[in-house]
């Protein structure tokens, strides 16, 4: 399983990996040559394209040495393209959209029985994707999908028109998901969105996000909840309260900003502006100033000049965020952005980009800088700290977030799952060390993880491009601009 792009993605391809699984079909070992290799695709990027059939070419010729051997492709980039994938890849046997994930098994009968490529895409959801079968990559945390689509327009996102109209799960159903995962052992949950904060807008209850949060404070086992990604349009005092006020939800905040230039924001759509922006981000830090905020930022949308550039150096500079994931803007057919005049010349969107991750590197540090001292509770992960194995550290994410890597030796018996609480000594711009370590919480979620060690190996997945933030994914490769619509 490879899988390319957002969150959604990253939980999508959780549900196909059980799908498959409760097919009959096992995990390919690690260095086997699989049977089935199913791509989860991403449209939002300039170079998904290339991606993708860089990867399919490479599989060819395996595949055309091992007889019976399947390829599947599915998720934005295949809502898009359509029949196109098969027929610049002809040796793609299934192709699938974003809105029948639980079409695959289906598929690949198909089309092992027909000798011959199948291709489903609807236009609407089938089924939403928390009620198919689930593999999770982690025994301790979990994504929970609240809504799937999006009812923005935003001029630069490919997003609404592959993943459809907003669809909200009932409050019932997702609490229901969230027990049965703290049962199994689960102690932290992100809810997932494209719009979190729009979440209840199917069935008319504008403070439902407000209230699902608060109700994830009452499931007792429950230690952490964060969410991904609100946008600041629909963003109300009744979510910071409930931020504040309820025990277990993380004073965590990713908010998309694109671009601190009004001017900017009215030609990409985006219904808020920098005021705006900027009065939730100081209305948060006065309910919790230990909050720690990222966002996601657009350089050299069309038309940006450089007095629009410097708007967003100032916003920056005033929000003072923990982190940002800033993206150069890349044209997407299909979006309006792609068609309109000033687009700014590659070299100018180089340098302004290379100007602001100065910039926030900067305040990275500064704000990293200022949790030395501090005693953390760190949550132990798996693939957080990829030269953990040289350093003799475990890795892991504090309760905002942050990535802070931790003296091995006075953690010995700290499993994936448990709970360190540390002192930090050392602050770079993007983690923290802690070479104090001052006790250690064994769980139920270590417990789990252990559990599952003891389980037989069924392979692992392969999962590229994933931002990680304390949750299940490998080091990432570069985040993706799906959660910031």
């Amino acid at each position: 399983m490879r899988t390319y792009g957002c969150q959604m993605n990253v939980h999508d391809s959780e549900r196909l990996s059980g799908l498959l699984e409760d097919a009959g079909y096992v995990r390919a070992a690690e260095g086997d040559t699989p049977d089935v290799v199913v791509f989860n695709t991403c449209a939002v990027r300039e170079n998904a394209d290339n991606r993708l059939y860089g990867n399919l070419g490479h599989l060819r010729p395996i595949k055309m040495a091992r007889e019976g051997m399947q390829i599947a492709v599915g998720g934005c980039l295949a809502q898009k393209d359509q029949g196109e994938i098969v027929r610049r890849a002809p040796w793609v046997d299934v192709v699938f959209g974003t809105h029948n994930v639980g079409s695959l098994p289906v598929l690949l009968e198909r089309a092992r029985i027909a000798q011959e490529a199948q291709v489903e895409i609807k236009e609407s959801l089938e089924t939403f994707p928390s009620t198919l079968p689930s593999r999770r990559e982690s025994a301790y945390a979990a994504w929970v999908a609240i809504s799937v689509g999006c009812n923005n327009t935003c001029t630069f996102c490919i997003v609404p028109s592959l993943r459809g109209k907003e669809k909200d799960r009932r409050p019932g159903d997702i609490l229901g998901e969230v027990r049965t995962l703290v049962d199994q052992g689960v102690l932290e949950i992100t809810l997932l969105g494209q719009n979190v904060n729009t979440y209840g807008v199917e069935f008319g209850d504008r403070l439902a996000f407000g209230k699902l949060l608060r109700a994830c404070g009452d499931i007792e086992g429950l230690e952490r909840v964060r969410f991904t990604s609100p946008h600041p349009a629909a963003f109300t005092d009744d979510v910071i309260a409930a931020m504040a006020e309820t025990p277990n939800v993380m004073h965590q905040l990713h908010m998309p900003l694109q671009s601190g230039s009004d001017r900017i924001l009215k030609a990409m759509r985006r219904s808020y502006r920098s005021e705006r922006y900027l009065g939730i981000i100081e209305r948060v830090r006065a309910a919790m100033p230990d909050a720690a905020i990222s966002t996601d930022i657009i350089v050299g949308f069309p038309g940006e000049t450089e007095e629009d550039f410097q708007e967003t150096l100032d916003v920056v500079r005033q929000s003072r965020f923990a982190n940002a994931f800033t993206f150069q803007y890349s044209i997407r057919p299909g979006t309006p952005a792609a068609t309109m005049e000033d687009q700014v010349p590659k070299a100018v969107v180089q340098e302004r980009y290379e100007r602001l991750v100065a910039l926030q590197e900067e305040i990275s540090w500064e704000e990293n800088k200022k949790q030395v001292g501090r005693t953390l509770e760190v949550l132990v992960a798996e693939g957080e700290g990829r030269k953990d194995d040289a350093t003799h550290r475990l890795s892991g994410r504090a309760a905002d977030n942050r990535l802070v890597h931790l003296a091995a030796a006075g953690a010995a018996e700290a499993r994936p799952g448990d709970m360190v609480t540390v002192e930090v000594t050392y602050a770079a711009p993007h983690h923290l060390v802690a070479d104090k370590v001052l006790s250690v919480r064994r769980t139920r979620a270590g417990d789990a993880w252990e559990a599952r060690q003891a389980a037989p190996q069924r392979g692992s997945a392969v999962s590229l491009g994933m931002p990680t933030v304390g949750r299940p994914a490998p080091p990432p490769v570069e985040p993706s601009a799906c959660s910031a619509v």
